[in-house]
């Protein structure tokens, strides 16, 4: 699944919280967020593409989850925090060369041809790596070292990245082939950037299989790597993205343009983006996987930078100064289901240090809403969704207000930027209220509360948004005629 993702390291951002963020773009799909409580966990496992069977643990923890609301697909459940504050996005779709194919196949599932055959099971995917993960780590190292388990056991079918974060740390794993990963930690004042290629452009082996700090991998990476010639580095130096990723014409188009967008808004004068002279263009390959902000980020900042589409720059496709408009892939797109940047402030009580910031259907145009996890349900405003349009959840709120916005861009766009930033405010400061509240009476009990309030909030919001851009769009439509259109 096409996507971008963000990881920020808690010395990059400006409380001190670790952050990791995706947009979900499949094609249109239906989201909701809901809490997967124990008992509602499965012990038997099958997945709807790969046709695998898994026995799971015993003993898994609470954890929302956006799942797709046709399940005629699989789960696919994109985004969530356990009760243990792990947050994890899964997945990231990402490159990979023909070389790394041809040495480890990915594993795909096989339909048995004729009677007396058997079907061969495919890997896991991103339809159920959140789901086999989530529920049984208690940090985000303890998420790369189950799923790299899963991996080495089972396989995958597809190519993926997935971030893990705790209070300290945040980590990026990335598949290689069907049965190899490597894994790095996102040092503390970094911020990573993801745009659906393989991203990792250093890796230290020395460390992976000494004392594993910041980096790890499948057991037999080195020999992998080794005996298929994998190596492109030069002098000695391991380049993963080289080794294993891509570097073609698709991905200057769809990829790289995004890296460039967003390595442009982390470090704006740090290096130059414009011009015959620019360290990195929108078809660089050589963009870092990571930066040192010149600037901490906010959540609102790591919200509009999954919201863009190439502002100030030649190729904003709604900008009338714009050059080159639409030619690149932008980051918020039209067929995004969910979004969501999970949030665990380390220096909260444990009861209160996960927020989720979710937003529904395309980011350009969506509001960001910051909830406490660490509840037994969330509102029927993010739940209650179904198949049908409707105005009585966020979900569908959000995609009509984007479709109706899109073709009167111009006009309707301060409304939508107005409505985003009265979200993010007015959300933001029934958290702050309610932190307060319940460290200053000891009661931590008050979660659901404090989320109702803000989905009511966000309900009024949005109704009022979706008034205004109906009111725009209404007028523009091309059978309108008066009796002054004669004149």
């Amino acid at each position: 699944m096409s996507c971008t993702t963000v990881l920020l390291g808690k010395k990059a951002t400006n409380d001190g919280s670790t952050m990791i963020a995706r947009t979900d773009d499949g094609h249109f799909d239906v989201k909701k967020m809901v809490v997967v409580e124990p008992k509602d966990q499965p012990r038997k496992y099958k997945n709807v593409n790969g046709h695998l069977e898994i026995t799971l643990p015993d003993n898994p923890m609470r954890y929302t989850a956006c799942p797709s609301v046709d399940p005629s697909n699989g789960v696919w459940p994109a985004t969530g925090i356990n009760e243990a504050n792990v947050g994890m996005t899964a997945t990231e779709t990402i490159t990979t060369n023909p070389r790394v194919l041809a040495a480890d196949p990915l594993v795909q599932y096989v339909k048995a041809k004729k009677r007396g055959e058997k079907d061969i099971p495919g890997g896991i995917g991103e339809e159920d790596i959140l789901l086999l993960v989530l529920p049984y780590i208690r940090s985000a190292r303890e998420g790369v070292l189950r799923l790299g388990e899963l991996l080495e056991t089972y396989g995958t079918y597809e190519n993926n990245g997935i971030c893990f974060n705790d209070k300290d740390e945040c980590w990026w794993l990335e598949t290689i082939g069907g049965h190899h990963w490597i894994a790095r930690r996102v040092k503390d004042e970094e911020i990573v950037i993801m745009p659906n290629q393989f991203g990792m452009d250093r890796f230290d082996f020395d460390d992976a299989f000494g004392a594993q700090k910041e980096n790890l991998c499948s057991a037999d990476l080195r020999e992998f790597v080794k005996d298929n010639f994998l190596d492109r580095g030069l002098e000695g130096e391991f380049n993963p993205r080289d080794a294993f990723g891509t570097r073609s014409s698709h991905d200057h188009v769809y990829n790289t343009p995004r890296a460039w967008y967003m390595g442009r808004a982390i470090c704006p004068t740090k290096y130059k983006w414009d011009g015959e002279d620019a360290d990195f263009t929108p078809v660089s390959d050589n963009i870092p996987w990571s930066f040192v902000p010149e600037r901490k980020f906010a959540a609102e900042d790591v919200a509009e930078l999954l919201s863009s589409h190439y502002e100030d720059t030649p190729y904003d496709p709604f900008s009338k100064y714009s050059t080159k408009p639409g030619i690149y892939r932008p980051i918020g797109i039209n067929r995004t289901g969910v979004t969501s940047i999970c949030q665990i402030r380390g220096y909260m009580p444990e009861e209160l240090m996960a927020v989720e910031w979710v937003c529904f259907a395309s980011s350009t145009y969506s509001a960001f809403v910051p909830l406490y996890t660490n509840v037994k349900k969330v509102p029927k405003y993010f739940s209650d969704v179904t198949m049908d349009t409707t105005t009585e959840n966020l979900y569908w709120a959000s995609r009509l207000i984007g479709a109706l916005a899109d073709p009167c861009y111009g006009q309707s766009i301060m409304y939508v930027a107005a409505y985003k930033d009265t979200v993010a405010a007015k959300g933001r400061k029934l958290i702050m209220e309610y932190d307060k509240k319940m460290m200053d009476s000891g009661k931590f009990d008050l979660y659901e509360e404090a989320n109702e309030k803000i989905a009511n909030m966000t309900k009024e919001e949005t109704t009022k948004c979706l008034n205004s851009v109906l009111g725009f769009a209404s007028n523009i439509m091309r059978n309108g005629y008066n009796r002054a259109d004669k004149c």
